[in-house]
């Protein structure tokens, strides 16, 4: 059962070591990403219904939420941060479908993203507000400089660390009660992978508020809106 939960193929290639499983599951997730967006565009028609209706739902709502958060300055970031969700949701998912694996139960995928939200706070702040977001570091004395430093390292491995750890633990707890349990007595199996499904879509959703969050201090206008 240890090398069910914890074995992964690997491949040396040019000197790198790569995790095999994360890289197809990763790819995978994106297909299935790419797939939805298609499904939800084929057709569009004014009165919603079948995929376009559920993917119409999602962006609503991440639409709310991030005019809330970041404002209109973060009405741009709007096509990563549905992206961003979608793909989480799904490579959540993946790990619930037996002999498959979530990409967000592997620490890398997670560190991964959560660097590349933090990258892209900087680099926006440093774009749309130059020395003023430099500056809020050394807020409100310069020698809070080494705090701010100090919390800027902790975002991604509290972010990371959070989302790899809630997906990995429920693929563990799945696989074990799937050993425990008699086959004819699926109901608590039932009952955990729908609770499982549950935390996905919250561990999905958590991640990509803490990212708009994260960005809203880059991309958020000063002036009341």
């Amino acid at each position: 059962m240890q090398g069910e939960i914890i074995h992964r193929g690997t491949e040396q290639i040019l000197g790198m070591t790569f995790n095999m499983e994360t890289l197809y599951m990763t790819w995978l997730a994106m297909a299935i990403t790419l797939i939805i967006a298609y499904l939800a565009v084929r057709n569009l028609s004014l009165v919603p219904r079948g995929w376009q209706n559920a993917v119409e739902i999602v962006i609503e709502g991440l639409h709310g939420q991030m005019e809330g958060t970041m404002g209109k300055g973060g009405r741009f970031l709007a096509p990563f941060i549905i992206s961003l969700f979608l793909f989480l949701l799904v490579s959540n998912y993946l790990g619930l479908i037996p002999t498959f694996a979530s990409p967000t139960n592997d620490l890398n995928t997670t560190l991964g993203l959560a660097l590349l939200v933090i990258v892209m706070v900087h680099v926006l702040g440093v774009y749309k507000k130059g020395s003023h977001y430099i500056g809020h570091f050394f807020q409100p004395t310069p020698i809070f400089v080494i705090i701010n430093a100090i919390e800027e390292i902790a975002k991604p491995i509290t972010l990371s660390f959070r989302l790899f750890g809630n997906i990995l633990a429920g693929e563990i707890l799945i696989i074990i009660l799937l050993k425990l349990m008699p086959i004819w007595m699926p109901v608590p199996s039932v009952i955990w992978l729908a609770f499982s499904l549950f935390i996905g879509a919250v561990q999905a959703f958590i991640f990509t508020m803490l990212s708009m969050a994260y960005l809203a201090n880059a991309v958020k206008e000063d002036e009341h809106e």
